[in-house]
């Protein structure tokens, strides 16, 4: 691009550091040695983007292979956007400022629904067309991974290969194939046909979906060309040995979440039935605390950050955490790097874990019960008390906190009024915790912040039968727990339950949506995650336009007979273990963890040494 006309832009937006690159650790290579390109898009701004692991992780592994040189793309903020379509400027990479139809792979991750549109803005401002089926051989490969893969067929028409599962090695090998088919001479279909029989790469355009009748729900998932019926998630084997970046690139502007971020460990023991990333993470594998201790104080060293977040699903479910923090805080406490652990349990939070990781500086803490009664905590499989809730909070208060957050969810499956009740009842009695406190800190008071979703039933959970919540059904629970809510040292949020209803729509969706994203996408749709752009109206103009009733896919009870939209995906888990888990929940039965007992999930198959408990 020409820097004249790039400063013009620039000089025109709120925020010009989203779209200069240049940060220290971003990746520039020499074009003569470099012979495939790939642009990772995050379809969503650069603070979001930015703040994603995955991106860094992969960012990091593609740019140590030889020949290969990956760059970085985030949707542009509408300001942005608008000067660039006035001038006549396509959307490029950060790094070489180079046109996305310069490249040779065109990269999504997907780790969201309400992304989707920006991913087809992307394309249009690209100048790549929309649909996998009318892109040539001069087009650049579009490809997507993420967590929503594991149901992408709403998105599958807009894309030539799908990455399902864990990326690290799989991005790399599809970067080695497509130098082979190129040496080879081998045609777009030819390359797309190759990769169709690699493990765990899913090209839409094999499979034909046909639909019933009856009950307009899907009839068979038909494999064509001789590719395979299904297709498996990959999984690193080993979490020492699996790729993480010894630096960062680190943001000229303040991102969402301005940190050093390492790894511990992935998958969850928990087995939570609302949790789609408690099952497709699975098994569990852990670092050694030697790997992550030098990992992290080479990010730290790198960059200059002074917080360190120990990221995981569950990190205080970390075997080895008190040997890792010993070996941490030799060098965080006299360099004064503070230790965050985001994802902390209340049946597993000791009081010397708190005063250790906070001996730094204090933060917030925060924990999610989920449920407002323990009938329903127990529906949900949260095995969590009451009583751990309470003892939970009276450590966190003993530790000097006057501030802790509780997540919870509305619109589970069984759900009342009482358990609405609850989420103010719970969240008062930890108020009352702290005023009963014979030794709490003098003149002050402390702040609750409730926080509470709509439940959105997601694939390969045992909820992914459950009919959601409709809007007017979230909105009266809505209204009636504010109502409840009587205490000033309550602070109570909820999502839009617009927004849940959408997320919920595409979430379980199969095939027939492409069409509703491509009107919508016509209709201005885009940054349906902020609520500045949220329009529901526009996408249900979009949807009746189509002839497509949302509530399908959202609001309605699926037998466990029915083919899902997913049934070719397989994650390693098998489905008569989430029918199982199913019926426990609607019968108020829990399930132990993993390192209580084994749920014979199927989960430890993938792993050449099984879970990693």
């Amino acid at each position: 691009m020409d820097p004249i006309l790039l400063d013009t832009l620039l000089a025109k937006v709120q925020k010009p550091g989203r779209y200069t690159g240049g940060e220290l650790y971003s990746v520039v290579k020499n074009k003569a040695d470099v012979d495939v390109r790939f642009a990772f898009c995050f379809p969503d701004v650069y603070e979001i983007g930015m703040s994603h692991l995955g991106i860094k992780i992969l960012y990091s592994a593609l740019n140590a292979m030889n020949g290969v040189w990956c760059e970085r793309v985030f949707a542009p903020w509408d300001d942005m956007e608008q000067q660039m379509r006035r001038h006549g400027v396509p959307l490029y990479a950060l790094e070489s400022k180079d046109p996305l139809t310069d490249f040779d792979f065109i990269g999504f991750t997907l780790q969201y629904e309400l992304c989707y549109t920006n991913v087809l803005n992307m394309l249009d401002l690209a100048g790549v067309p929309l649909l996998a089926a009318d892109r040539g051989e001069d087009d650049p490969l579009v490809v997507a991974g993420g967590p929503c893969t594991y149901n992408s067929e709403p998105m599958a028409d807009f894309f030539d290969i799908v990455l399902l599962g864990e990326g690290e090695e799989s991005i790399c090998e599809m970067m080695e194939e497509y130098r082979k088919a190129r040496a080879a001479g081998w045609s777009r279909r030819d390359f797309l046909r190759h990769m169709a029989d690699l493990p765990g790469f899913y090209v839409p355009r094999f499979y034909r979906v046909t639909y019933r009748d009856d009950d307009n729900t899907v009839a068979a998932i038909e494999p064509l060309d001789g590719v395979p019926a299904t297709i498996r998630k990959r999984i690193m084997q080993n979490m020492d040995k699996a790729h993480y970046p010894e630096h960062f690139v680190t943001p000229y502007i303040e991102v969402i979440h301005d940190r050093a971020v390492e790894e511990i460990f992935r998958g969850c023991i928990r087995g939570c039935r609302f949790c789609q990333a408690g099952y497709v993470y699975r098994p569990i594998r852990e670092k050694s605390p030697a790997v992550i201790n030098a990992q992290a104080r080479s990010l730290c060293e790198c960059s200059g950050y002074e917080e360190l977040s120990l990221s995981s699903l569950s990190t205080s479910d970390y075997r080895r955490l008190h040997e890792l923090l010993t070996l941490m805080l030799q060098w965080t406490e006299p360099e004064q790097v503070s230790i965050s652990l985001p994802s902390l349990r209340v049946d597993n939070f000791p009081k010397e874990l708190m005063d250790r990781i906070q001996s730094v500086r204090k933060s917030g803490l925060t924990f999610a019960p989920e449920a407002g009664t323990q009938r329903l905590r127990d529906v949900i499989n949260k095995n969590v008390t009451e009583e751990e809730v309470i003892r939970t909070a009276k450590t966190a208060f003993s530790g000097g906190n006057t501030s802790v957050k509780l997540y919870f969810m509305m619109g589970l499956p069984t759900e009342t009024m009482e358990d609405i009740e609850g989420i103010a009842a719970l969240s008062q009695k930890v108020v009352d915790t702290y005023y009963h406190m014979p030794n709490k800190p003098k003149g002050r008071g402390v702040t609750v912040s409730t926080s509470v979703s709509g439940f959105v039933p997601k694939p390969f959970t045992p909820f992914q039968w459950e009919p959601q919540n409709t809007v007017e059904q979230l909105q009266e629970k809505q209204m009636h727990l504010a109502h409840t809510v009587t205490s000033k040292k309550i602070s109570l949020s909820w999502h839009d339950a617009n927004v849940s209803f959408l997320e919920g729509v595409f979430a379980r969706g199969d095939r027939r949506l492409a069409p509703v994203l491509v009107e919508a996408h016509k209709r201005g749709c885009k940054f349906d995650s902020w609520s500045e752009f949220f329009d529901l109206g526009v996408w249900r103009q979009a949807f009746d336009a189509c002839g497509v009733d949302p509530t399908f896919y959202n609001c309605r009870k699926r037998e466990y007979t029915e083919v899902l939209p997913w049934s070719h995906i397989d994650i390693g888990i098998r489905p008569e273990f989430f029918i199982r888990e199913s019926q426990k929940a609607h019968q108020g039965v829990t399930t132990p963890h993993c390192r209580q007992q084994c749920a014979g999930c199927g989960a430890n198959r993938l792993c050449e040494t099984g879970c990693d408990l």
